[in-house]
């Protein structure tokens, strides 16, 4: 069934409109991930800057280690994940590709679900697992494009105070990690136990400038917590931006598609066009010859 003139060109106006609205968003996500690159610059400067003063009381000055709790690793019973996706859709495929890779280490390492523990920041993730008939023990919805560390302070503290509590015996963090604006990788990073401080970091002579005025292992009983949340809040920052350059790439992508499709309309438009005038001439001469 041919379709009419009036049909193509209210495609045309529809499709516009929605190219009007993909190029907006995609100017919006834009923005967004100039400031989340810049906090993720931002926050690498601090994240060094505490490493290297808890590797150095750590390790520095021959202190050989610590007995706390979060630098041991313990039997392993249960396994917390926190998984880190968005909130809503139009962001290709940065959910599912994170809620994939999860799926397979479940599969892999808990195949009967009993020592697996899942903490959702986002809500694709949160409906995703819920779906699927696993209950997450903590969820986070609705967070900012740079969402600050109050406004996710009180479920990085929760998830810390639940490995203290040793609802789980080790804690990773699942995002992808923003390498570019086309590119992103999935990670799992382990936070707790914190075992990834090397010795070998710690300057001997800039631990000599350390004066404890208490014991060092009150400091680090401080100090360690509040690394950990950094971490985690530092993985919520990259994850962020890997989303804003998502949400941009999907939205360019749906731009130039529309543009695609509004080009392809048109000459099916000029094409039917043509067609009706040159059908509109051929009845014109064949009434003329009727009449002669």
């Amino acid at each position: 069934m041919a379709v009419s003139l009036n049909d193509i060109k209210t495609k045309i106006a529809s499709t516009k409109n929605t190219s009007q609205i993909t190029n907006a968003m995609q100017m919006v996500s834009a923005a967004k991930l100039g400031r989340s690159e810049e906090a993720a610059r931002n926050f690498q400067v601090y994240a060094q800057k505490v490493r290297k003063l808890l590797t150095d009381i750590l390790h520095g000055n021959g202190s050989g280690g610590s007995n706390n709790p979060m630098l041991i690793s313990r039997p392993v019973k249960k396994t917390g994940y926190i998984v880190i996706t968005s909130d809503r859709g139009l962001v290709g495929g940065y959910n599912a590709s994170i809620l994939k890779a999860v799926m397979e280490l479940k599969e892999e390492y808990h195949p009967n679900g009993d020592d697996f523990e899942v903490i959702c920041i986002g809500g694709m993730g949160a409906d995703f697992f819920k779906a699927r008939g696993i209950q997450p023990i903590y969820e986070l919805r609705g967070l900012a494009d740079q969402p600050s560390f109050d406004e996710v302070h009180k479920i990085i503290s929760k998830t810390i105070e639940m490995y203290q509590n040793e609802l789980f015996d080790e804690l990773y963090v699942c995002y992808n990690h923003h390498v570019n604006t086309l590119t992103s990788q999935m990670r799992v990073e382990q936070m707790l136990p914190i075992v990834d401080l090397d010795p070998n970091e710690a300057d001997e002579e800039y631990s000599l400038t350390f004066e404890l005025e208490t014991s060092r292992e009150e400091i680090l009983e401080q100090l360690l917590p509040q690394y950990a949340e950094s971490m985690i809040y530092g993985a919520i920052i990259d994850a962020k931006t890997a989303e804003n350059a998502a949400g941009m790439t999907a939205m360019q992508t749906a731009t130039d598609n529309a543009k695609k499709v509004i080009n392809d309309l048109t000459i099916q438009y000029n094409r039917a066009r043509q067609a009706a005038i040159t059908q509109e001439i051929t009845e014109i001469v064949a009434g003329a010859s009727a009449l002669e």
